[in-house]
């Protein structure tokens, strides 16, 4: 899947115009914000969004993750983090997010720690 994936030419979007997509299980959407590759192995951003009492199951980042919470409490098995908190999760880690009663939004780029995207293009 490829959105917004042409990175030499500038996007501006508004959050007041977003799509929300489910994920795999419920209570938990995202607007995608870029996206190259499929829903295993990509370069993505994406808003975020974990209803109350939501979680996403155990997975891996191959190409890392870097997470900006914008409001609410975002969790997994490694700490809390409430809104302004910025995680960077290097190549191959994994962990559990789930939220509680108060919900998490947050801001998520993954694949963009993965060696092919360092190196500059020829």
């Amino acid at each position: 899947m490829d959105v917004n994936s042409d990175f030499d030419r500038p996007v501006v979007l508004f959050m007041g115009d977003a799509t929300w997509s489910p994920s795999s299980l419920p209570g938990v959407e995202r607007h995608i914000l870029d996206r190259v590759g499929g829903e295993i192995i990509a370069r993505a951003t994406s808003i975020v969004r974990y209803a109350p009492g939501s979680h996403f199951d155990r997975h891996v980042h191959g190409g890392g993750e870097e997470i900006l919470v914008l409001d609410g409490l975002f969790r997994d098995e490694h700490g809390e983090y409430p809104a302004g908190a910025w995680l960077r999760n290097p190549r191959w880690s994994r962990h559990t997010p789930f939220t509680g009663v108060e919900g998490a939004l947050i801001y998520v780029k993954v694949g963009g720690l993965a060696a092919p995207f360092l190196v500059p293009a020829t």
